[in-house]
């Protein structure tokens, strides 16, 4: 590790930290609670760490889970890959310290470097500057995964290594949990951005551990399309024998990026919950010729108070179709009374945001 990894490894652990500090003030303070106190913290975090980078780390690029994406990162030697609050879903609830910040730093031709990821509500933080390896393995296996969204396949790969299921929230909190040899694998599908896992990655790396996809591919950062739909971080003598249960396992076949984003979209209109969205801040949405929203903020707080989505019950036979920057997806819409739409619904998503939305709605 060179002088200048160190340094950086060093400043991203007291960003992290700091960021860290900021949300347990936000969350003390805050009279908001569950979702609002989530996006409230995230923005809080987010502020403070773009400005830390912009003072100290001028000439590098950021992406941002909380900020628009700027193709200008792709073209750039150093990327910031940030999550200013990974577990806001926890954060807002009482009595849960499975949230964590994430600061991780990508290099051209190296990939994932310095990096650090803080668990505040525990007061600790995991740099690539001091970690250090897990003790040896005793017991069954710990594989951890999302409370919210297991892999489909955990229970069979479980039965193949004997291994014990655990759930948590934050990537960042499973990723260290790993890291401390709390558990010994985490096992992820379904869906992911890189700020999920760029920093918790960059950490385990240097702590020794595998990390790749869940088939056995390199994990990539500061891509065109930041989506990263799985990955595996475990002890590395387990490593063969994860990848080889997960094939055998993990039959379907994952979302791209861009379906994954249109998919969200429609899953938020049964949720009325857009606190996954990626809209662009200009994006536009013309339903059956008319204009129903010129901004990504309007669009989402129409998807969660808007009285013509509440009375949406459920969604069904849903098909993507993807070609260059363009998603169509077909499904249907089930309301309140048994009434039912057929829509067609065109995504342009050039990149990490969609930016245009066309739908045709018709009678089921």
């Amino acid at each position: 590790m060179t002088t200048q990894d160190i340094d950086d490894a060093i400043f991203a652990a007291d960003v992290a930290q700091e960021a860290g500090q900021l949300l347990l003030e936000v969350k003390s303070a805050a009279t908001e609670t569950g979702r609002e106190l989530g996006r409230l913290g995230d923005t809080r975090a987010n502020t403070y760490i773009l400005g830390r980078l912009a003072r100290d780390r001028p000439g590098d690029a950021v992406l941002s889970e909380e900020s628009a994406d700027d193709s200008a990162r792709l073209g750039a030697e150093r990327v910031w890959i940030i999550d200013p609050l990974d577990g806001s879903r926890e954060y807002g609830m009482n009595g849960r310290s499975d949230w964590a910040v994430h600061v991780g730093l990508w290099e051209a031709g190296k990939g994932m470097t310095a990096s650090a990821v803080a668990q505040p509500a525990v007061a600790t933080v995991y740099s690539t500057a001091d970690v250090r390896a897990p003790a040896p393995q005793s017991g069954r296996p710990k594989l951890i995964v999302s409370g919210s969204r297991p892999p489909y396949y955990i229970d069979a790969l479980a039965a193949d290594v004997h291994g014990e299921v655990v759930t948590m929230g934050s990537a960042g909190a499973k990723a260290m949990a790993v890291v401390r040899g709390d558990a010994d694998a985490y096992v992820h599908s379904g869906g992911q951005w890189e700020w999920d896992s760029a920093a918790p990655v960059g950490v385990a790396l240097a702590a020794g551990l595998h990390c790749s996809r869940i088939d056995g591919t390199p994990l990539l950062y500061n891509q065109a399309h930041p989506y990263l739909p799985d990955l595996l971080i475990c002890r590395p003598e387990l490593a063969e024998t994860l990848l080889r249960g997960i094939a055998k396992h993990a039959t379907r076949e994952a979302d791209s990026g861009r379906v994954a984003m249109a998919r969200e979209y429609i899953k938020s209109l049964v949720s009325h919950d857009a606190t996954k969205l990626r809209l662009s801040a200009s994006c536009s949405r013309v339903e059956n010729g008319q204009s129903t929203g010129a901004s990504g903020a309007f669009i989402r707080n129409e998807i969660e108070n808007g009285v013509q989505y509440t009375a949406i019950r459920n969604i069904r036979e849903v098909t993507f179709r993807e070609w260059d920057t363009n998603v169509v997806a077909r499904f249907v819409l089930d309301f309140d009374g048994g009434s039912a739409v057929s829509v067609t619904e065109h995504f342009e998503i050039p990149a990490g945001d969609i930016t245009a939305i066309t739908a045709i709605i018709e009678p089921a």
